[in-house]
């Protein structure tokens, strides 16, 4: 009979029991050539209603639920709102906020897209930064009846901590200052300043009036006869697609280990590269190495290789003692391991952020607890005032540049290199307390020494050495 559930890590299976290997990994590739979507704003700044109006005008929604929505609406006696397509709670229509993060598929002519709907009001910015991590793009809410926000700030500030480069910032709500052009070119030019000052620059502004469907599916000249350029719809077209993370340097992070008639498979999710049978890999930290004998898939493709995005299992020609955490790669190009490393963090714990502080934590399938050896500077993501001396804390919804020291070795790369093997949270009484990403790994350099220290990545382990030196 085969189990409703895989079997417990390093568990042993008694031969014979019918279970097919080729089932127990999910193939989810499919998924990658979808371009991520995020949208971020201030709260009632009408983003609900712009990704109801995006539904409805791509014929996205199940069949009859604009009809269930309306029909909800008049037995309550409110007046429908394409907002109501995706706050179905009743709590939330009433509190007029979302407050949960929504991964909801598209179509367009040219491609399919997953829209992230992340929440916009403070104190969800946690389901905010979980929902633009792993965006290709963002669709950034302004209205212009109320102009650029704290919240405005603070969201471009995220996607540029986060990584994403392409913004298009949609100007709302332009019906609620009668279509005005220099209302408008106001928000353009004050944003656009602000953009600069954090190193990004917005792909397109767009004026819109979501309520009327007014540049979201099709051109409003007769309203914007000023306006010339796309529609929503079109300029999300016009993005640039996924780049592949097949290409970049092989990051095999275990997620777990399991037996199965003597043989040892190691499961996990490629996040970077591509990895073919008889590889030779690398296994960080620790630097084991093994060659691949079988990539092992569950209902996938039956292929000697995997790209980025899948989920399998290898066997390797010999058996290695690896645990879950470890991270594969090709020799060629390994990812640095060190106990310490710089990174830029945001911080959403509920305690200030404390130099000498102890936090657990994950990256990718990695657990550790790191310790605050020093703040470099403190931000503030709302403002952009920064605190150019050393500092000993960072409040809430602060961006902190930090040094952060684990207790145990860490594979990592800068965040620029590979993202998903450059990113981490920080968790603080088992609540996720910050989201951050790598700069740089780094060496400690005491006072009074050369500065003149750089990392130098080895083939020796602590085995070796140990042997070595008795």
């Amino acid at each position: 009979m085969i189990p409703q559930s895989p079997p417990a890590r390093d568990e042993v299976l008694p031969a014979g029991n019918g279970l097919s290997l080729d089932r127990l990994f999910v193939d989810r590739k499919s998924e990658a050539s979808r371009l991520r979507v995020v949208t971020v704003g201030h709260v009632d700044h009408g983003k609900s209603t712009l990704i109801g109006r995006i539904f409805y005008d791509t014929d996205a929604l199940p069949e009859g639920k604009a009809e269930q929505i309306q029909k909800a609406c008049q037995a309550e006696g409110m007046t429908f709102e394409y907002a109501f397509l995706l706050d179905a709670l009743l709590e939330e229509q009433e509190q007029n906020i979302t407050i949960d993060t929504t991964q909801l598929p598209f179509q367009t002519k040219k491609r399919g897209y997953v829209l992230v709907d992340a929440p916009g009001h403070k104190e969800f910015l946690k389901n905010m930064v979980t929902g633009a991590a792993s965006a290709d793009a963002a669709l950034l809410i302004i209205a212009a009846s109320e102009g650029v926000r704290e919240q405005s700030r603070r969201h471009g500030y995220l996607l540029s901590l986060l990584g994403v480069k392409q913004i298009l910032v949609v100007v709302n709500k332009m019906d609620l200052v009668d279509y005005s052009e220099e209302a408008f070119d106001a928000i353009v030019r004050e944003y656009t300043a602000f953009l600069q000052e954090i190193g990004l620059t917005a792909v397109r502004f767009l004026p819109v009036s979501a309520k009327n469907g007014d540049n979201v599916a099709r051109q409003a000249r007769e309203v914007m006869p000023w306006y010339s350029g796309p529609t929503v719809l079109d300029a999300l077209d016009d993005l640039q697609a996924p780049r592949s993370e097949a290409d970049q340097p092989l990051r095999l992070p275990v997620q777990d280990v399991y037996r199965f008639d003597q043989r040892r498979i190691l499961a996990g999710r490629i996040e970077a590269g591509t990895l073919r049978v008889g590889d030779t890999l690398s296994f960080a930290p620790g630097n084991r190495t093994g060659v691949v004998k079988t990539i092992e898939r569950w209902h996938g493709p039956d292929r000697a290789f995997a790209v980025a995005g899948e989920s399998i299992g290898i066997t390797l020609e010999e058996q290695l003692f690896v645990e879950r955490g470890a991270v594969a790669s090709h020799k060629s190009d390994l990812p640095a391991t060190t106990t310490r490393f710089r990174a830029r963090l945001f911080w959403m714990g509920q305690s200030d952020l404390v130099v000498g502080g102890r936090y657990r934590l994950k990256l990718a399938s990695q657990e550790a607890m790191a310790t605050v050896a020093a703040i470099d500077r403190v931000i503030d993501a709302s403002t952009l005032s920064v605190s150019d001396t050393e500092q000993t804390r960072a409040a809430r919804d602060d961006v902190a540049e930090l040094v952060l020291e684990t207790d145990v070795p860490l594979a990592l790369d800068p965040h620029e290199a590979v993202a998903l093997t450059g990113r981490f949270v920080l968790v603080d009484n088992r609540i996720t307390a910050g989201g951050g990403i790598v700069l740089e790994p780094v060496v400690a350099r005491p006072s009074g020494k050369s500065d003149n220290i750089t990392q130098s990545q080895g083939q020796v382990t602590s085995g070796d050495r140990a042997r070595r030196n008795r």
